[in-house]
């Protein structure tokens, strides 16, 4: 199989299915953005040190193939019976654990905390905003019915996530979080 077809030299692209659509299309863009997302979190991967965090990340870029399989795949609609694998109230319960074990190892929040801090903190603090990205982008499929709300509700509990994991990560390399303090002018 060859990695180039010229199919898309148009502007174009095929989803699931076979529909073809712009590749600004907002599935697309939704798509193109997880896929973004699934690539940074393997970049933080490289930075963490803790082996059993390098296996949760593993594990959340299987589930996000599964996430980016169903923003491309219009047959994979709330009602519509598809063979598409989808992310499901399970994963989404699977992460609210995972939030609660980071969140017990590190001090309390008492203020905003500047992203930042060890090298892993820093990769996971940027895959946050790449996932909240991809989470605004899922809103007006989810809002148009194209897309199902399990796939909003993980993408918000994986921006959760990525936060608790950047904090978790500067606890365990003795960094301390920073508070934001506002300056004045």
């Amino acid at each position: 199989m060859k990695l180039y077809t010229g199919k898309g030299d148009s502007g174009f692209t095929t989803l699931f299915g076979g529909g073809r659509v712009r590749k600004d299309d907002p599935r697309l863009r939704a798509c193109g953005t997880a896929d973004e997302l699934n690539a940074v979190i393997g970049w933080a991967a490289l930075a963490c040190a803790e082996s059993e965090l390098i296996r949760r990340l593993k594990h959340v870029q299987d589930d996000l193939f599964r996430l980016g399989a169903e923003l491309a795949a219009p047959a994979a609609a709330p009602g519509a019976e598809s063979d598409v694998p989808r992310v499901n109230a399970e994963q989404i319960a699977r992460i609210e654990s995972w939030i609660d074990e980071a969140s017990e190892t590190v001090p309390e929040i008492r203020a905003f905390i500047l992203p930042g801090g060890s090298e892993a903190a820093c990769r996971l603090h940027i895959a946050r905003t790449v996932c909240r990205r991809a989470e605004r982008l899922v809103v007006d499929l989810v809002a148009t019915g194209g897309v199902r709300g399990e796939v909003l509700a993980y993408l918000n509990r994986l921006g959760d996530l990525l936060f608790a994991w950047a904090r978790r990560a500067n606890y365990l390399a003795g960094v301390k979080d920073e508070a934001w303090t506002r300056t004045t002018p």
